[in-house]
C-alpha cells in the first residue's frame, strides 16, 4: 500500500476532528475523501501531508512511518482549493520553483517544466502571469507545480471547489486522463458525490471524524453500509424504514400488485433523464428518475394521478 493510516485521532481543544480513523490507499490509485463540510476530510488530508500532527495513531507512506517527518520530506505534492501562486512569476517560473529550490541542474529544470506544461495544456501560456489566467488554468498550473518535484503522493483539497460547474466538469475529465497517464497515488477531498463517483477508484466516506465506509463507487452506491452512506452517496427516498433510489421507482397508469397512488407535482426534463416529484396519499414526498420515452408513454404532466412501486429497496437493521 502507498498510504496507510492506522487509528489516527486528532483533537482541537474539546473538538474531536478525527476519531481513530484507519484507511489504506493502493499504490497508483485515485481515492476520494467524501463527506459533509466539517466531517474531518481536510484534517485527515493535512495529517497525511504532515501539516497536522495526530494525537494518536500512525501514518505510513510507502511502508515508512511518518512520525516526526516534516511535510517537505514526505514526498507529497499539495494543491488546495484557493491556490496562491507567486504573482510576480510567470507560469513557467511558478512550475519551476520547487525544482530550483532543490537546486536541480538548469537543463533538467527546463526539460521537466516543458514536459509538464505540455501535459497540463499550458505550453502556449508559459510566459503569462497568474493574473492573466482563468481559474481553471491556474488550477492546472498548481497541479503542474505540485507534480514538478515528482511526488510519491498527490494530495488535493477540494481543488475545483472555487470554479463554476462547467469548468469543474472539464477539469474532472482532465484530471482523470492525467492520472491515467502518470499513475501518481492521488487523494482528493470533495463534498460533491458526483465528482467522487466520476473520478475515484476508491471512495472513503468521512463523517463526524469517522470513516463510515470505504470501497469502490459501485459498492458504496449499491451496497451502502448504513443510512448515512445511502443518503450521501446518490439521491434516495425515505419511506418509513425503507430507502429507495429514484431510478428504482416505477410509474404506471393503472394499479398493479404492490403499487400505491401518487400525485405528480413536477416534471423536470434534463436531456435524456426526467426527474418527477410526487406526493403519496399520506403526504410523503417521493422522487422518481425515468426516461423521456417513459414520460411520453405515460403522457405525464403535473396534477396527474399515477401509481408507483419500487423495483428494489433497502432496509437497515436497527
Amino acid at each position: 500500500m502507498a498510504i496507510e493510516v492506522h487509528g489516527v485521532t486528532k483533537r482541537f481543544g474539546e473538538f474531536t476532528a478525527l476519531d481513530e480513523v484507519s484507511l489504506a490507499v493502493a499504490d497508483g490509485s485515485l481515492t476520494a475523501l467524501l463527506g459533509p463540510s466539517g466531517g474531518g476530510k481536510s484534517t485527515l488530508l493535512r495529517v497525511i501531508a504532515g501539516l497536522e500532527e495526530p494525537d494518536a495513531g500512525e501514518v505510513r507512506i510507502a511502508g515508512r512511518s511518518m512520525d516526526g517527518v516534516p511535510p517537505q520530506r514526505r514526498g507529497v505534492g499539495l494543491v488546495f482549493q484557493h491556490y496562491a501562486p507567486f504573482r510576480h512569476m510567470t507560469v513557467r517560473d511558478n512550475v519551476a520553483f520547487g525544482l530550483r529550490v532543490r537546486k536541480r541542474p538548469r537543463d533538467e529544470v527546463r526539460a521537466r517544466v516543458t514536459e509538464l506544461l505540455e501535459l497540463v495544456h499550458l505550453s502556449g501560456l508559459a510566459d503569462r502571469y497568474p493574473a492573466q489566467l482563468s481559474g481553471g488554468q491556474r488550477q492546472r498550473m498548481a497541479l503542474a507545480r505540485a507534480l514538478a518535484v515528482e511526488p510519491r503522493v498527490l494530495l488535493l483539497d477540494e481543488p475545483f471547489g472555487a470554479l463554476d460547474a462547467r469548468v469543474r466538469r472539464e477539469l474532472r475529465d482532465w484530471l482523470r486522463r492525467l492520472h491515467d497517464e502518470m499513475h501518481v497515488t492521488t487523494i482528493f477531498v470533495t463534498h460533491d458525490q458526483e465528482e467522487a463517483m466520476e473520478l475515484a477508484e476508491q471512495i472513503v466516506v468521512v463523517n463526524e471524524g469517522r470513516v463510515e465506509q470505504a470501497g469502490r463507487p459501485a459498492d458504496l452506491y449499491e451496497r451502502p453500509a448504513n443510512p448515512f452512506v445511502m443518503s450521501f452517496v446518490g439521491p434516495v427516498n425515505r419511506l418509513g424504514e425503507t430507502w429507495v433510489r429514484p431510478h428504482d421507482v416505477e410509474l404506471m397508469r393503472d394499479p398493479r400488485e404492490g403499487s400505491v397512488e401518487a400525485l405528480v407535482d413536477r416534471v423536470v426534463r434534463l436531456g435524456f433523464e426526467v426527474r418527477v416529484a410526487l406526493t403519496l396519499a399520506d403526504g410523503t414526498s417521493l422522487s422518481a428518475q425515468v426516461t423521456r420515452a417513459e414520460v411520453e408513454d405515460l403522457e405525464l404532466e403535473e396534477g396527474q394521478i399515477v401509481h408507483v412501486r419500487s423495483h428494489r429497496s433497502t432496509v437497515f437493521a436497527a
